[in-house]
């Protein structure tokens, strides 16, 4: 039996900022004494990640995989660019993006540890980010797409399609990526965000000079480039501006995305 438990492990956490694992470690090595734990990991320099944890993370790398029918794309974030490209960080988020995509968004608490280690030996304020799980089911195609930055993920899609093929997803993963859309449809945008930028829109016109009556007509024509802007099925096909997405799709039809962008 240990001589310490669990709540010793969390208050040396509390006090050192040090990972579960070098917590657990060093109330071993102390005979479960928690001032001599805490002196341990502070020689051992494993102490002083708290202070780090406050530290804004506004880098980072992102990660897209497909396993089966699910795929996942996953933030890892981190402080600075220098340390969104090191090897082990960029590998620990494609392990976390497997691991999601295998068992679901809970499994990254899988690897807690080993991004409390990360925190250690690379002296930044690291923690996971958005994490989304998309599965297809009977008749549906999931696919995904990762743009990549020197040596890391910077921008992760995933998509999932009824009545398409694995080409068709694919290619809508990319434009995806390119366009950054918020909303799949017109019905997901709230009524009260479409209410406000109409109002702005028609004080706009009016303020321009425009004719009473054909402001309705000028309002129409600018919100639908507004929607444009942020619903996917508007929007032009970046590969062919002269096709919508809603009319490259034909019989298809757009499941869900998701998508996580480095500083979004």
């Amino acid at each position: 039996m240990p001589n310490y438990t669990a709540k010793d492990v969390a208050k040396l956490r509390q006090m050192t900022g040090a990972g579960m694992l070098d917590c657990k470690n060093a109330l071993e090595e102390a005979n479960g004494d928690l001032e001599e734990a805490a002196q341990i990991l502070r020689l051992k320099g494993l102490s002083g990640a708290a202070k780090r944890a406050d530290r804004e993370a506004s880098e980072g790398a992102v990660a897209a995989v497909r396993s089966g029918d699910a795929a996942a794309v996953v933030e890892l974030r981190c402080e600075t660019d220098f340390v969104a490209k090191a090897d082990e960080f960029v590998a620990l988020t494609d392990e976390l993006a497997a691991l999601v995509a295998s068992k679901g968004e809970d499994a990254v608490s899988e690897l807690s540890d080993e991004i409390d280690r990360l925190r250690t030996t690379l002296k930044e304020n690291i923690s996971i980010g958005r994490v989304r799980r998309l599965v297809a089911e009977s008749g549906q195609v999931v696919d995904t797409y990762l743009h990549t930055q020197a040596g890391r993920g910077v921008n992760a899609v995933a998509v999932v399609i009824e009545g398409g093929s694995d080409e068709l997803a694919h290619d809508i993963a990319v434009h995806i990526a390119f366009t950054k859309p918020t909303y799949l449809s017109r019905d997901e945008v709230p009524q009260a965000e479409i209410d406000a930028e109409r109002a702005t829109v028609l004080e706009i016109s009016r303020n321009e000079g425009k004719p009473e009556a054909a402001l309705d007509k000028i309002v129409d024509g600018r919100m639908n480039g507004w929607f444009k802007e942020r619903v996917l099925l508007d929007q032009s096909y970046v590969r062919d501006e002269k096709k919508t997405i809603s009319s490259m799709l034909g019989s298809a039809r757009i499941v869900a995305f998701a998508q996580v962008v480095i500083g979004a």
